[in-house]
């Protein structure tokens, strides 16, 4: 090979090295560059949908407290039949006993 032929090919193969460390060199910011800009460019949507979450976890729980709180006087309902049942049977007795003094009192 040639004097001049090695020395071109000698200055290729270090440009080529030197765009290489150049490259890897800032390769780093780079990169930190375009993850700042995805996080300033979805950051606000993230904290809107985290907003969105937290009023629909609020709205969720009043819902829930709203259905418990439900089950429970349906529960006492059925649980106070007997009270029910023992206050229509006192009520029969108190009609029976009325009708009786009518009776009674008609006799006289």
């Amino acid at each position: 090979m040639e004097e001049p032929e090695m020395q071109l090919k000698g200055k290729k193969v270090t440009d080529k090295f030197t765009e290489s460390v150049y490259v890897l060199a800032n390769e780093p910011s780079v990169a930190l560059y375009r993850l700042q800009e995805h996080v300033r460019r979805s950051l606000p949507e993230l904290a809107q949908h985290k907003a969105d979450m937290q009023r629909w976890e609020e709205q969720s729980q009043g819902a829930i407290y709203t259905v418990e709180y439900a089950c429970s006087a349906v529960k006492n309902l059925v649980d106070s039949s007997v009270y029910f049942r023992s206050v229509e049977g006192l009520l029969r007795q108190a009609i029976s006993i009325r009708d009786h003094m009518n009776a009674t009192a008609q006799g006289h």
